[in-house]
């Protein structure tokens, strides 16, 4: 078994770092190519930013009219109850004249009858 030198390896292994971190020139289609690719990154986030500010605005919207309809339904029904209140004191006020009539008419013969 034979052992190279440490000195030896050392030696190589910084000859391939140093020929590794060598500044070389960029291709020349390279430019072009991280450009587009930065554009269409670009567009992308602004279709994304676009899609969310109308989902928001669907969402606010929806919520809206969610909200709106929850609160005609509430009057519509207070509405109802109100009707229904008039009728019934309607229905209440017409027994009471009914029964003063019978009441007045029961007086009336009782004291004939006397």
């Amino acid at each position: 078994m034979e052992f190279e030198p440490q000195i030896d390896r050392d030696e190589e292994f910084e000859g391939e770092l140093r020929q590794a971190f060598e500044r070389r020139p960029a291709p020349p289609r390279l430019m072009r190519k991280v450009l587009a690719e930065a554009r269409l990154r670009r567009e992308a986030g602004a279709r994304r930013q676009i899609v969310f500010w109308q989902r928001l605005a669907a969402g606010t919207v929806l919520a809206a009219i969610v909200g709106g309809a929850a609160i005609w339904h509430e009057q519509e029904v207070r509405r109802q109850g109100e009707a229904a209140r008039r009728q019934v004191m309607t229905a209440l006020r017409i027994t009471g004249h009914a029964l003063n009539e019978v009441n007045a008419r029961l007086s009336a013969r009782d004291h004939a009858e006397e």
